[in-house]
């Protein structure tokens, strides 16, 4: 079992306060993201639901039982940080048993745990080899297969592929996922990258100053979001934006449509412009418009490779039942 329940939970720091009241509950066998810009307190929720910050006011629990007060070793978690944290002059078997040495299991289940985790993780031919004569990847799974043999009620994950270059990074989100998939273990992962949080997660939980802005499956939230900021943060490219008359004509203060949702016309567009970059990506083309009297910029996805470059006019048809409506921070769809 694995459910976390946050309940009026707040942090300060000082006379700051960076998380205000806040609830949220993670079912057992989820994997939950919680993504947000540098700065939002996704990393602090994270520290708090783990033991290793103290709660300012509210309660922390974990399969209904209350453990605000209970020590982070007591918590039946796991943790893999941003950075890798093994120790050097151990091999990736040592580095992997070191937490069950600490909790004193046998060297019989040591070692059944190790090639359980091992085999996992595609680690077993490296298993006498040392950090220093593995990949940043390699070295990320030996941190996760650290993780799994503590055998927690959940993994929490900070950030931990930001020090990968971009191909392992996807590789790492992938085998992340399917261990998911194998043991449906409670998981929760704190990333800035909204690619990584619609890939992963069951449930994403988006964060603006310690606020929760919204909490949904990735489709629900790219789908309907409930303000500005969620429409602006979920997508990429994100949702272009626009005020004004246009927006005027749908009775909004701003409408938003996603790139995808504009389409390409000949001619008849209700919508004109000149094209400045094309990003022309074989399978996609992004063209970004100037001139349309409505935004500074428009972002348009078109699919497949259409053949406009830089400084040619653009005709462009939004999909109307796909316009999103926003008056301060409720969300309708025109």
């Amino acid at each position: 079992m694995g459910q976390i329940e946050l309940t009026s939970v707040t942090k300060s720091f000082g006379d700051v306060q960076v998380i205000p009241p806040l609830d949220l509950t993670i079912e057992d066998g989820e994997f939950a993201v919680f993504v947000g810009p540098s700065g939002c307190g996704k990393s602090t929720l994270l520290r708090l639901i783990a033991g290793l910050e103290d709660t300012t006011s509210g309660t922390v629990a974990i399969d209904g039982e209350d453990v605000t007060q209970v020590s982070p070793s007591k918590r039946g978690l796991s943790m893999v940080f941003q950075t890798y944290a093994l120790y050097p002059h151990m091999t990736v078997r040592k580095n992997i048993a070191f937490p069950m040495r600490m909790a004193g299991l046998s060297d019989d289940e040591q070692k059944k745990r190790i090639a359980a985790a091992a085999e996992s993780l595609n680690l077993t031919d490296y298993l006498d080899r040392k950090p220093g004569q593995l990949s940043g990847g390699q070295r990320q799974r030996v941190a996760i297969g650290r993780a799994i043999v503590r055998d927690p009620k959940a993994f929490l994950f900070d950030e931990p592929l930001s020090n990968l270059d971009a191909a392992l990074r996807v590789g790492m989100r992938l085998e992340i996922t399917e261990m998911h998939e194998r043991m449906k273990t409670t998981m929760i992962y704190v990333t800035h990258d909204q690619v990584e949080a619609m890939t992963m997660a069951d449930k994403i939980v988006v964060l603006q100053a310690g606020v929760i802005e919204q909490v949904g499956s990735p489709i629900e939230l790219y789908e309907a979001p409930k303000n500005l900021f969620v429409a602006g943060f979920i997508g990429s490219p994100k949702m272009n934006f626009i005020e004004g008359e246009e927006a005027a004509k749908h009775s909004a203060k701003t409408i938003g449509i996603r790139p995808e949702h504009i389409d390409v016309v000949e001619s008849g567009g209700q919508w004109k412009g000149t094209v400045g970059v094309a990003e022309h990506l074989g399978s996609d083309t992004f063209f970004h418009v100037h001139g349309t009297g409505l935004a500074e910029t428009l972002t348009v996805r078109a699919v497949g490779n259409v053949a406009l470059k830089h400084g040619d006019k653009i005709e462009l048809n939004p999909r109307a039942a796909e316009v999103h409506r926003f008056d301060q921070a409720e969300l309708r769809i025109a």
